[in-house]
């Protein structure tokens, strides 16, 4: 075989793969997948065409593009800079609901939550980052979880970081609106007390009250970019995340984390995700799906 030889993989060249009103073919994914890689560290296999067909053809028909080749051609140019953002936000999955997980929200208010909600009381700082908070459902649930042990907990220096690469979710999260199935998973008594019903709303959606909305703050962050803060946080929740990656950017997510918490600092990960690499050394299990900080307090 010569060097200029072209290997020819199944699905490859101008057949389509994906069956519908625009040409998609395996260069289209790949570039499409390349460029989700790039931007965000999202793998993207194969089995997931069908999926980007789907999510994208709904840009290509507000574009008035006629195929997916024009459209990754757009996407790649510096004129096609806000639609490559379009495109990774409907590239990115967004499930989350209320207290997701919820042993992670006991282990929080029993065995975290004690001890810092006391540090401050005594004027200390408490800090929780909610990394891949999507529409805001799991940085909400920490603040709903802190106001059950203390209600006027706003007059403390208690803060929730909320990021999210995504900036159509973190502008859901910021407006804090949700509907009656939304908030299904929320204790009545904690729904009763910490938001606000609007009738005049078309959708019958509850706001998020002022007491839990001002423990939050939302920003918009590539996790394989730049962290502009420095910490030191008290909790990390990023779950249900790195699952998108590859295991090489994986574990250098989880190494990331430990430089910014603090002594005794929690990092609690989805179920299905399990810290990896070098960071296995600076971390111990302490719980399901939780982990410490090696060498901090209890």
């Amino acid at each position: 075989m010569s060097d200029q030889a072209e290997i020819k993989l199944p699905g490859s060249g101008s057949k389509n793969l994906v069956e519908g009103e625009y040409p998609f073919t395996q260069e289209d994914f790949r570039n499409i997948a390349a460029m989700l890689h790039a931007d965000a560290g999202i793998a993207l296999p194969d089995s997931k065409a069908t999926l980007a067909y789907s999510r994208l053809a709904k840009r290509l028909r507000a574009l008035g593009l006629k195929t997916f080749k024009d459209y990754c051609a757009l996407v790649a140019s510096q004129a096609g800079v806000e639609e490559r953002q379009k495109m990774l936000a409907s590239l990115t999955t967004n499930v989350t609901r209320f207290f997701r997980e919820p042993h992670h929200f006991e282990h929080l208010k029993t065995k975290v939550l004690p001890d810092l909600l006391a540090q401050a009381k005594r004027g200390g700082r408490v800090r929780i980052w909610s990394a891949g908070c999507s529409t805001g459902q799991e940085p909400y649930s920490i603040a709903l979880t802190i106001l059950s042990l203390l209600p006027d907990a706003g007059r403390y220096d208690i803060k929730i970081l909320a990021s999210d690469i995504d900036p159509n979710v973190v502008a859901e999260g910021k407006a804090g609106f949700y509907d009656e199935e939304s908030c299904s998973a929320i204790p009545r008594d904690l729904m009763k007390r910490w938001f606000v019903p609007n009738p005049e709303d078309a959708f019958k959606r509850w706001g998020v009250g002022e007491a839990a909305r001002d423990l939050v703050s939302f920003r918009e962050l590539n996790l394989m970019g730049q962290w502009p803060m420095k910490g030191p946080f008290d909790v990390i929740f990023c779950r249900n995340v790195v699952i998108y990656f590859e295991e090489e950017t994986q574990a250098r997510i989880w190494s990331r984390y430990a430089p910014l918490l603090g002594p005794g600092g929690r990092l609690y990960i989805g179920h299905s995700e399990r810290v990896s690499g070098p960071a296995t050394a600076l971390f111990e299990t302490d719980g399901l799906t939780t982990y410490r900080l090696v060498g901090g307090k209890a």
